[in-house]
Formats: C-alpha cells, sequence, structure tokens
C-alpha cells in the first residue's frame, strides 16, 4: 500500500488551538497509511516538544505570514506532496488563489474561527474569494459552515464539519498530580474563566457581571494573558473588584479547573471552544455566553452547562450565584464530552478525510 504523504502548514507551535489540532493529528495518523511532516513559519513553541520524532519539521524561517508565500510554494514543488493540509486562517487565504498550480496534490484548510466575526481586513476577505479552490475545508462547527456558505459564497459539497478533539488521557494524567491552588480558600466558591487576554474574549463583560457579585462568597479566577492585561486590570481597579485574582498564563490549568465550582465562558465568538471540552473534561459545570462559534454543540442543558447572553449583566450574575451551588455529577459532566469529542472518535473522522480524499 503507498502511503500518502501529507505537509501540515502553521506558523509555529505555540501553545494554541490549532496547533494542539495539528500535532494530534500529525502524531496519530497510523504510519503504514501516512507520512506527516509539519512546516512551520519558524520552528518555535512548546508543541515541538510534543511532536512524534518521526514527524519531520520543516522550518521556513520567514515569520511574516505575507512573506511566507513564495517559500511554502517552492516546498509544495520540491516535495510535491499527496495533501496540503493548511491549518491557519490568513495562510489558508493566501495560498487558495495558488492551488491550480498544482493539480496532482489536493489542498485541505482547516478553519479557525466564524470567519465574517474574525477576519476584518480587506486584503485578506479578498483571498476568500478563491476558497472554493479547495478541495475540502474542514469547519469545526455548525456556525462555521454556515458563515462560510452564506457570507463567502463556500460550495456546501467543499465543506467537511469535525469537531476538536479533546486529548482525556492527557487531562487525566494532568488531574491526577494536581493540588488544589493556595488561593482557593475553602470558604468561597470559585468561578474560573481561561483564553487570552483580547477584545474577543469577552472578560470586559465578565468584569461588568462580577461588579453584580460583590457581596457573595464568589471569586473569580482568570487565568491567561494577552495585549489587553492593562485595560482590564485598570478596570478591576474602578469597579472595586477584589474577588477577581488575575494569574497570567498558567502551565497547568487544569489544576484550577479540578477545583472550579463554575467555568465561564465569556467569548464574543468561538471557532468551536477546547477549553470548553476541557472544563467538561474535567468534570466541570460552564456557564457560556450565547455566541457564534459551536457552543451549542457541546452544552447540553443542564447536564455539562447553560448558555445565557452575558451583555444582560444582572442575569448572567444571578445564573452564576445559582450555578456554583449545583452539585453536579462530575461524572457525568465528564460522560457528555468523552461520547462525543474524544480523541480516538475524531481522529477517526480525520483519518477517513485524509484517506479518501
Amino acid at each position: 500500500m503507498m502511503k500518502r504523504s501529507i505537509i501540515f502548514i502553521l506558523p509555529d507551535l505555540e501553545t494554541g488551538g490549532a496547533e494542539r489540532i495539528i500535532t494530534t493529528i500529525a502524531n496519530h495518523l497510523p504510519r503504514d497509511r501516512f507520512s506527516p511532516s509539519i512546516l512551520l513559519l519558524r520552528k518555535e513553541g512548546a508543541y515541538l516538544d510534543f511532536l512524534n520524532p518521526d514527524v519531520e519539521v520543516i522550518d521556513i524561517q520567514t515569520p511574516r505570514i505575507r512573506h511566507s508565500l513564495k517559500p511554502i510554494l517552492l516546498e509544495i514543488k520540491r516535495r510535491k506532496p499527496d495533501i496540503v493540509f493548511s491549518g491557519f486562517g490568513e495562510v489558508n487565504a493566501y495560498l487558495s488563489l495558488f492551488i491550480k498550480l498544482f493539480p496532482k496534490t489536493k489542498f485541505i484548510a482547516r478553519e479557525t474561527n466564524v470567519v465574517s466575526q474574525h477576519v476584518t481586513r480587506k486584503e485578506i476577505r479578498f483571498f476568500y474569494k478563491f476558497y472554493n479552490n479547495y478541495d475540502r475545508i474542514i469547519a469545526q462547527s455548525n456556525d462555521m459552515e454556515v458563515d462560510l456558505v452564506n457570507n463567502f459564497g463556500i460550495r456546501k459539497n467543499k465543506l467537511v464539519k469535525i469537531n476538536n478533539p479533546v486529548d482525556i488521557d492527557f487531562i487525566e494524567e494532568k488531574l491526577k498530580q494536581s493540588e488544589r491552588p493556595i488561593e482557593f480558600s475553602q470558604q468561597y466558591k470559585h468561578v474560573v474563566a481561561i483564553g487570552n487576554l483580547s477584545a474577543r474574549k469577552g472578560f470586559d463583560n465578565l468584569l461588568k457581571v462580577f461588579s453584580r457579585l460583590k457581596n457573595q462568597n464568589i471569586l473569580l479566577h482568570i487565568l491567561g494573558d494577552g495585549r489587553d492585561k492593562e485595560m482590564l486590570l485598570k478596570m478591576k481597579e474602578m469597579l472595586g473588584l477584589d474577588h477577581v485574582i488575575f494569574h497570567g498564563r498558567q502551565s497547568n490549568p487544569y489544576q484550577y479547573l479540578k477545583f472550579a465550582d463554575l467555568f465561564v465562558l465569556s467569548s464574543r465568538y468561538e471557532g468551536f471552544p477546547n477549553v470548553l471540552l476541557e472544563a467538561g473534561t474535567c468534570g466541570v459545570y460552564s456557564l457560556a455566553n450565547n455566541c457564534p462559534g459551536g457552543i451549542d454543540e457541546i452544552i447540553i442543558d443542564q447536564i455539562n452547562g447553560e448558555i445565557a447572553n452575558i451583555e444582560s449583566y444582572d442575569d448572567f450574575a444571578e445564573k452564576i450565584k445559582h450555578a456554583v451551588h449545583r452539585n453536579d455529577n462530575k461524572e457525568d459532566i465528564k460522560t457528555s464530552i468523552k461520547s462525543r469529542f474524544s480523541k480516538d472518535i475524531i481522529m477517526k473522522k480525520y483519518e477517513e478525510l485524509l484517506w479518501n480524499i
């Protein structure tokens, strides 16, 4: 049997959702059928350590995405892979224009966000006119599929929906090593939120919600770093939120999820939020903002969480107040995620797509 050679394309292997998924796919594809390599614009990032040694890393040493196109095309021309799998929105967009140059190679794009919400620059939107050149476009959620069809004219037969997987074994191993964080004192209920401190994650709205919970015995723990950090710290100070703690980026966020009474997702939009899957895998009930990006495919109402509008600040605050006192069966919450999004289930779908394209 001939092996199929695949080149995955990413800017780097820093710890983000797309990077984790591509690393997982490259590591777990059966080697009797596939020969994977990863092309990086810069050979950096924590996931390099998790990559199997038999996955070749091609480093084109061109950090700027717009300058990377020529070296990417030269590598494709030189290596003649069976499949090129681009896993990052901006690279996907630029590459779409040149797919016709390689008629013997199949091209797959994996979208990471609801595009109309995420891509605002006109020069990048222009390239989406050529998106139908891809053989297949992977959307992570129904919201993404609908957006690509309605707003970008993508043909339905080009689209395939594959949800994100969650690495249950990895998380369970981390949970075993996790002790209660020192900030989690017993006399408080603990709410955890995790994400990049940027506008799309909606932490400004979450602080407004917590300004209505000052006299409750509830602490909010925000994990993450990003460009809005200073603004959010100022906002915390202005609103007098002594019960909100910014922890920065944590190497083991599962330690916080393990002992949380509630996880909150405050995002304005998502792709298909890994962090919601991970919270469920830790057995934590979730309260998520009603935003585009597959939230309603993950949350099963009153089983593993609920969905509400965060900009109805009073109502959202009331929901937090009730949710932290719930007494849910952690195993039921875990099962609701494992039974649908485990690595084995999702990897089978990727394997099928890559073999049959």
